[in-house]
């Protein structure tokens, strides 16, 4: 005969009662709050990170008002100041939610937001800067200082996060390159060539690497051809296509030498 379980009776109805003094009950109600405690704690990073993830695609359209900009400037500090209300406001919450956790079991929730984010501040600190932002200085902007706590609060950024960020951002620069050729600015394709040649060349450093980052290594080869077409195009046909016209004949698809694909 079946021993019953400690703490669950049943009536002559069928019904089912629980002794919520048993030791086991007891053990169980507490498993159970902390299991409804990580789920809500995963879908208010998850909502988070939806936010985050609309804000930066935002940051980026603006980014991309630079071209043909008279004043460069003022599109930089405005998406600076945009960048900052995400940390202040979004990822602060996310440093708080983290406290006393492992973040490797809530990274799936936050990590579309955070890839999102570093595209968009890599876009702004190439823009800007004309370089590469560094990881050191992802993690160091999402570190947060508490006035009632000595701890310190931070978002986690695991490094492959970061790259699959970085990857996202030569798709931004791919673009910049057909929108300042539309513009008229034909020095900044050759720019944007030589710094995605170097991305390109430091994916193709690592060995084995995460299955998202050989899918993204495939746009990001996709893009940088695209770009290097580009300045062949300005370097040898610029002369003979109307500048207004150079543009459109970028935007025409080029084949892939990998596969023969067509993008």
């Amino acid at each position: 005969m079946a021993h019953r379980a400690h703490g669950v009776k049943r009536s002559h109805k069928g019904e089912v009662k629980v002794n919520e003094s048993s030791p086991v009950i007891q053990t169980f109600r507490v498993y159970q709050r902390e299991l409804d405690n990580r789920h809500d704690k995963y879908e208010r990073i998850v909502k988070l990170s939806r936010d985050i993830t609309i804000e930066s695609k935002r940051i980026i359209f603006l980014l991309h008002r630079v071209t043909g900009a008279d004043t460069p400037q003022t599109v930089h500090s405005e998406a600076m100041e945009k960048i900052k209300e995400i940390q202040e406001q979004k990822f602060l919450k996310i440093a708080k939610e983290l406290e006393g956790e492992d973040p490797y079991m809530f990274i799936r929730a936050y990590s579309p937001g955070l890839q999102e984010y570093i595209e968009a501040v890599s876009f702004y600190h190439f823009l800007k800067e004309g370089s590469l932002v560094g990881l050191n200085q992802v993690e160091n902007d999402l570190m947060f200082n508490s006035t009632e706590s000595p701890t310190v609060s931070q978002v986690y950024v695991p490094p492959v996060e970061y790259m699959l960020g970085i990857a996202d951002l030569t798709g931004e620069l791919m673009r910049l390159t057909i929108n300042s050729v539309g513009a008229g600015d034909l020095e900044t394709p050759f720019k944007v060539r030589d710094f995605m040649q170097i991305i390109h060349e430091a994916f193709q450093s690592y060995g084995n690497t995460a299955r998202e980052i050989n899918k993204k290594m495939f746009t990001l080869r996709q893009s940088l051809q695209k770009v290097e077409n580009a300045c062949y195009t300005i370097q040898v046909r610029g002369s003979e296509i109307p500048r207004h016209m150079l543009a459109d004949v970028l935007r025409q698809p080029v084949q892939c030498s990998d596969d023969n694909q067509t993008f």
